[in-house]
């Protein structure tokens, strides 16, 4: 029984602390480590390497825009 509550901490705590993020120039998926625990597991950059303007996403698109800044492009990751 211990064995089983050791295993989903861990499993929590991999979901909260790990993630993959596609990169915005190449179509490539990397696994990184976040700097602070969320839920979120696939970031991705709506705009990429367009010449789309935040002003330009949706709402949806805009938040997608923001985890990636805060956890990809902020970390240096993604050059």
């Amino acid at each position: 029984m211990a064995f089983a509550g050791i295993l989903v901490a861990v499993l929590l705590a991999t979901r909260l602390f790990c993630g993959v993020y596609q990169h915005d120039e190449y179509p490539e998926n990397h696994f990184f480590i976040k700097h602070r625990p969320v839920w979120k597991w696939y970031f991705y950059s709506p705009i990429g390497m367009s010449d789309l303007k935040y002003s330009d996403l949706t709402k949806e698109q805009q938040k997608e825009q923001d985890y990636f800044d805060e956890f990809i492009s902020k970390s240096g990751m993604s050059r």
